[in-house]
């Protein structure tokens, strides 16, 4: 999910105690505690606790039940993958829509959206676009325009009663490219709108900058170094990472 997201963007919110040294316990601490105060993972300090109790660390956390409820119901992870080429193709056009969404509670996956896009521009896949995102021309020839996926989208998130006013969600993505260049920068050129819901998302590079006190660099490659976690999935592939 161009960075990366997927089930690697979870296992970096459902992180357990187990995972870790405890030589880096420590940071571990304090990376989870910033996370909770930053609003990631409010209202799971009780199941953090809990893992890391069985770990032997439950003292050092048990002020993590005083943090407040979680604020999102719902995180939506996010992570377009698009035409490209060396030396960059103009415009860039998403040719996979790929949304997990996590409940806010349980850390679970409870429904997924994918779809593939026909790229309309450039709609012949460059071989370095498809040795990068894994996508063959067969896989995006006669799949439905953006506009058309939006409207699923729009659907989809209707039907998870997203939409409802009294369900808090929010976008998930790694990098501010998905929401803040990508979408909005294809939905001008082609004069499309963008839905209120796209407007504000959680950048997971920030958060765990804010956590960890490093940038990382290289995305979900060095989230998951700096967390001693194992990358899942295909990198630069929407669904499959």
């Amino acid at each position: 999910v161009s960075d990366a997201s997927g089930c690697s963007m979870v296992a970096l919110l459902h992180t357990g105690a187990a995972k870790f040294p405890r030589n880096l316990l420590p940071r571990v601490r304090q990376a989870v505690c910033s996370l909770l105060a930053a609003g990631v993972l409010k209202g799971y300090g009780s199941i953090v606790s809990r893992k890391l109790a069985s770990h032997g660390f439950g003292a050092s956390m048990a002020a993590m039940s005083s943090f407040p409820p979680q604020r999102y119901h719902y995180f939506l992870v996010l992570d377009f993958e698009a035409t490209c080429d060396k030396p960059q193709i103009h415009p860039q056009e998403i040719i996979e829509f790929p949304i997990l969404k996590l409940n806010g509670r349980t850390m679970e996956i409870e429904s997924t959206f994918h779809m593939y896009v026909q790229p309309v521009v450039h709609p012949q896949l460059t071989p370095f676009c498809t040795e990068l995102t894994g996508i063959i021309q067969g896989m995006v020839d006669g799949q439905p325009s953006l506009q058309q996926v939006l409207e699923r989208v729009d659907e989809w998130m209707a039907k998870e009663g997203l939409l409802d006013p009294s369900v808090k969600s929010i976008f998930v993505t790694c990098g501010d490219w998905d929401l803040k260049v990508m979408l909005p920068g294809q939905c001008q050129y082609l004069g499309l709108p963008v839905a209120d819901y796209f407007k504000q998302w959680i950048n997971l590079k920030k958060a765990y900058s804010f956590a960890m006190g490093s940038w990382p660099k290289n995305g979900l490659l060095d989230m998951n170094k700096g967390l001693n976690l194992q990358h899942i999935g295909r990198p630069h592939s929407g669904i499959g990472e």
